[in-house]
C-alpha cells in the first residue's frame, strides 16, 4: 500500500496536493495569512490527528502517523518512530525505529541507534526487539532481538554477520551468522577491540546459553556462561 499513497503538503490548513500548494499559499498571502508546510510526505506527524495517553514526546515531528506508542515511552528529541512501528511500552526511545518493528516493555534505544526495518533490506526476516532490551547508542541490529539482550554501542549487528560464541572462560566455542541468534533470549553481543570479531556472551541474567545456540557444537551439553560486563 506504501507504493500506491502520494506525497502530500501536510499543513497548518490542512492536506493539501502538492499542484495545489503554490495557488494556496498565494491566497494565503493575499488573505495576510500564513500557510506553514509542516512536511511533504505520505504520512504526517501522528500528534496532529492522534496522542496516545502516557506518553511524551520530544520532537513530535519524528513521530509519524501510523506508529504505535504504548503507555509509559519517552521519544527523546534525537528518537525517530516510523509508521506501523512502535513500542509496547513503558521505554525510552533515542534511536530509530523503522517501519515494521515493534519494541518490547522496559527496552531503551540509545542515541542514534538503529533498527533494520522491512523497507530498508530486512527481507521476510521481521525484526523486533524484546523486554529488557538495550541497544547501546550508535548501534544497531537487523536481526530480531529475544528479552534482555544487550548490544554493545557503536556495533551494527546484520544477519550475515560472522559472531563467535564465547564459554565461561572466554574461549571461543564455535563461530556462526547473527541470522542463528534471531530471537533468543540473553544475548550480549560485543566487538573485540583487539581481535575486532564480534563476540556473544550471555547477558548477566542468565544462567545458561539458550541451547539454540550451541546445536552446532553437536553436542547436548549446556554451555553455561558467567556474567559478563561491557
Amino acid at each position: 500500500m506504501f507504493g500506491l499513497l502520494r506525497n502530500i503538503a501536510w499543513t497548518n490548513a490542512g492536506a493539501i496536493d502538492i499542484e495545489e500548494l503554490p495557488t494556496r499559499r498565494l491566497k494565503a498571502r493575499l488573505a495576510g495569512r500564513t500557510l506553514s508546510v509542516d512536511c511533504v510526505d505520505k504520512f504526517p506527524k501522528m500528534t496532529d490527528y492522534v496522542v496516545p495517553t502516557g506518553i511524551r514526546i520530544g520532537d513530535t515531528a519524528r513521530v509519524r502517523l501510523g506508529a504505535y506508542l504504548g503507555e509509559g515511552t519517552t521519544v527523546m528529541h534525537e528518537g525517530f518512530v516510523n509508521f506501523n512501528a512502535g513500542t509496547e511500552g513503558p521505554g525510552m526511545i533515542e534511536g530509530r525505529i523503522s517501519a515494521g518493528v515493534m519494541v518490547g516493555k522496559g527496552s531503551d534505544l540509545g542515541g542514534g541507534c538503529s533498527t533494520m526495518g522491512t523497507l530498508s533490506g530486512g527481507g521476510n526476516i521481521i525484526i523486533k526487539v524484546g523486554e529488557g532490551c538495550l541497544i547501546g547508542a550508535n548501534a544497531g541490529i537487523g536481526i530480531p532481538l529475544g528479552d534482555r539482550c544487550t548490544v554493545e554501542a557503536g556495533l551494527y549487528i546484520t544477519a550475515g554477520s560472522k559472531v563467535t560464541l564465547l564459554d565461561d572462560q572466554g574461549q571461543e566455542v564455535n563461530t556462526v551468522a547473527a541470522r542463528e541468534l534471531a530471537g533468543q533470549d540473553d544475548l550480549l553481543l560485543r566487538r573485540n577491540l583487539q581481535t575486532r570479531r564480534i563476540e556473544c556472551l550471555t547477558n548477566k541474567s542468565a544462567i545458561a546459553l539458550n541451547e539454540a545456540l550451541h546445536a552446532h557444537n553437536g553436542a547436548c551439553l549446556t554451555v553455561a556462561y558467567a556474567e559478563a560486563g561491557l
